[in-house]
């Protein structure tokens, strides 16, 4: 590691300034994030520093001793070259192995760094592509959507295990509080039965609609429809699995064009997610 550098936790205020980091790099984060990323695992997100002033970020949010998930890999440009991030890269994955040793862990990864992740055993698992358009759609008054809340919450994260592979609960509580100013969730039950769910969240430009899990391809474009029809008239952006034809399509039939790409990878065991219920990956950072 680089004698000038100290790796720390981070701060409330440090994870605000990488998201602010992330706006820079045209990520385009969601304004509430920070709050519901920090329920998931509150010392998952390191943050390096030179002479006090910080130069580079990373997430390393364990969901368990099975799973983890890494993300929001950032060193500032001027900072670039220099050993900084490869450093707390380092640090992120010892983390890891110390919290979850023998678990999976999971990244989504842009082009330019999915050779360098391949090298520290990350194995390519599938394309993800956001598609991007202008909402003309309308939340369909359909009597199975409900607005998800407090009383309908519970049901929620038992559902969002079989697609997310293990439990987040208290992940889904921030994401999903009724309460939230720029976050809303709807579910979609039909005789009793959850069929699926899925939340839109403002972003610094647009709305992105993610999770959106559903049991099949009706359910899932009826959530759509309820969740993009709250920003119709403004852009939406749905990140997507690639093998799943029917989100592409799903996509394609409400004018979103592809715009961008990540791989998810895996190193250790490939969970095998139902991907073919996957129509929304719920954050490229938090997986």
């Amino acid at each position: 590691m680089p004698a000038d550098l100290t790796i720390r936790t981070m701060t409330p205020q440090d994870l605000a300034l990488t998201l602010e980091w992330a706006r820079e790099e045209g990520w385009n984060p969601g304004l509430e994030d920070a709050a519901a990323f920090r329920c998931a695992d509150p010392d998952g997100f390191l943050m390096g520093f030179v002479d006090d002033e910080p130069v580079a970020a990373i997430s390393v949010v364990v969901y368990g001793t099975a799973f983890s998930f890494l993300g929001l890999y950032i060193c500032r440009p001027e900072f670039r070259g220099k050993g900084y991030g490869w450093a707390l890269w380092q640090a992120g994955l010892a983390r890891l192995d110390k919290v979850a040793p023998g678990g999976t862990v999971g990244l989504d990864g842009v082009i330019a760094q999915q050779d360098n992740y391949a090298r520290s055993g990350f194995v390519r698992a599938h394309r993800n592509i956001r598609y991007g358009g202008l909402s003309m759609v309308d939340t369909p008054p359909d009597p199975r959507l409900n607005r998800i809340g407090q009383g309908l919450f519970p049901t929620v994260p038992d559902f969002d295990r079989a697609f997310f592979g293990v439990g987040r609960e208290l992940f889904l509580k921030s994401w999903l509080a009724p309460d939230a100013r720029t976050r809303m969730g709807f579910a979609l039950i039909e005789d009793g039965t959850l069929r699926g769910y899925g939340a839109i969240r403002a972003c610094e430009e647009g709305f992105k609609i993610g999770p959106l899990f559903a049991e099949d391809d009706e359910s899932a474009d009826t959530l759509f429809r309820a969740l993009a029809g709250q920003a119709k008239g403004r852009m939406v952006y749905l990140d997507l699995p690639e093998p799943n034809e029917a989100a592409a399509r799903m996509a394609e039939r409400y004018e979103l064009s592809p715009e961008f790409e990540t791989a998810r990878m895996y190193r250790g065991t490939d969970p095998q997610l139902p991907v073919e219920r996957i129509f929304g990956i719920t954050t490229f950072e938090l997986g």
